[in-house]
């Protein structure tokens, strides 16, 4: 199937020196069988009871999920592989090139590459797949223990698609598994959608999963307020690296590019070049989340003053976003509308701006759906869901979602925020270049909700005595 596949040459780059048959004879002996011993993996009854409904919505019917393959960063160098997200919530696996097929009986497979054996050139030649330059990737029968399902060799693939039962392919992921199926948008729409749609409510193992994310989130957050002095120092890269340090050691990686804006940075919501300077008197905002190894993140946003205390208006404006926040959270329970905690918080912010003299019409036809003059200054929605992807089940209808009303296991976040651009002139030049928001992951329970991210201080009293502490 792939072009790198053991039976083709392997992938190596014009600067290699060349291997003459001698070298690669020798290379090829000499070796010890090596194999594991792999425990099933505690995701695999869950993985097949998810297969298992999934086939149920689509009777009778094959349905096929890619994982998805390197993706180039720049010239020979990929990025670290990430797998997708329905792939791995539906199989357990994470290795690159793998495709899950559920068959119309509802029966499933694994079709993967495996570690090459060492009588190919692969395990020493191949910089994308080979042993010896990316380490082993595990065999059939280890991912086969690990999973609790079969386990074909990739490629194996093509034969099983040109058989004619009706097929469903989650696209985008891998242009030659694409080019296998001819394409029906609609049918296929429809599986990224349940697919989406099957991870808004989590059980408690994905809960659990979550809250260790949160909890090494809190973790990377200390760790950058301890090294504050080298924050100073270095700026925004320092925290960036910082955060960094403890995605990697307590989980798999980032969950999403951190975002560490100091000053009027903080009013692009999404910055994540990280380059500029941490100063005395202003704030920063920190948005960053842990992806823990079965790849659920976290996303939490603290605003610290760099100074270890507020300014009377960094605390005044600090306060109205945490008082929105509070309304939000208050809003949100089961069989409330998804929309009911950004509503809420909005109602705030429109209220505190309105109090600052900037809006121009009143906060009822400020808050109106004709008007919402006010958002000029909030910007964004205050809520999305949360799991495996940080915009978790983003292909969820909008009825299911956005226009739905949420359920228990539903994780969420809620942060709202103001952002007063430096080039901003209706508002008082005290305010210009200031980006506050805070932002707490919870879950919907049987009353309400629970904040996963309640082990940072949100307050500006335990903030600054957080930071006092922790300098």
């Amino acid at each position: 199937m792939n072009e790198n596949s053991p039976s083709n040459q392997p992938k190596t780059e014009v600067h290699d020196p060349s291997v003459p048959e001698a070298y690669a004879a020798f290379m090829r002996t000499g070796w010890a069988e090596r194999t594991r011993d792999v425990p099933r993996h505690p995701i695999a009854p869950r993985a097949a009871e998810r297969r298992a409904r999934l086939a149920a919505t689509f009777p009778g019917e094959r349905l096929v999920l890619p994982a998805g393959g390197f993706k180039v960063r720049a010239a020979d160098t990929d990025y670290r592989f990430r797998p997708d997200t329905a792939h791995t919530y539906f199989s357990g696996n994470q290795t690159s090139d793998a495709v899950l097929v559920v068959e119309p009986d509802g029966e499933a497979a694994l079709y993967a590459r495996p570690r090459a054996g060492r009588d190919s050139d692969e395990f020493f030649r191949d910089r994308q797949y080979g042993a010896l330059w990316v380490g082993p990737r595990p065999s059939l029968e280890e991912l086969e223990a690990a999973l609790g399902l079969p386990v074909h060799h990739v490629d194996e693939l093509a034969a099983v698609l040109e058989t004619t039962a009706k097929t469903r392919v989650h696209r985008g992921l891998s242009a030659e598994v694409d080019r296998m199926v001819a394409e029906d948008e609609n049918r296929d729409e429809e599986l990224a959608r349940v697919a989406s749609e099957m991870r808004l409510v989590k059980d408690e193992w994905e809960l659990a999963e979550l809250q260790a994310a949160c909890d090494a989130t809190t973790l990377g957050f200390e760790d950058s307020v301890r090294e504050w002095d080298r924050v100073l120092e270095y700026g925004e890269r320092w925290l960036e690296g910082t955060f960094f340090r403890r995605a990697r050691a307590m989980g798999n990686d980032l969950g999403y590019d951190s975002i560490v804006a100091g000053g009027a940075h903080a009013t692009t919501l999404h910055w994540i070049d990280n380059t500029g300077p941490i100063t005395p008197g202003e704030l920063v905002l920190l948005d960053m989340g842990v992806e823990g190894r079965n790849l659920y993140t976290a996303d939490v946003t603290r605003t610290l003053p760099v100074s270890g205390t507020y300014t009377p208006v960094q605390r005044d404006l600090y306060s109205l976003v945490l008082r929105a926040q509070e309304a939000g959270m208050a809003a949100l329970g089961p069989g409330e509308r998804f929309l009911a905690g950004h509503d809420a918080a909005m109602a705030v912010l429109a209220e505190g701006l309105s109090d600052l003299g900037l809006l121009p019409v009143s906060v009822d036809e400020a808050l109106s759906p004709d008007s919402k003059v006010y958002a000029r200054w909030t910007l964004h929605g205050t809520s999305h869901m949360l799991g495996m992807d940080v915009h978790d089940c983003g292909r969820a209808a909008p009825a299911s979602y956005r226009d739905g009303t949420l359920a228990e296991g539903m994780v969420l976040t809620v942060e709202p925020g103001l952002y007063f651009q430096e080039d901003d002139l209706l508002v008082p030049e005290e305010l210009r270049g200031i980006g506050i928001r805070i932002e707490d992951d919870v879950v919907v329970t049987a009353d309400g909700v629970r904040n996963l991210s309640a082990g940072l201080p949100r307050s500006p009293e335990d903030v600054e005595e957080w930071m006092a502490r922790l300098r």
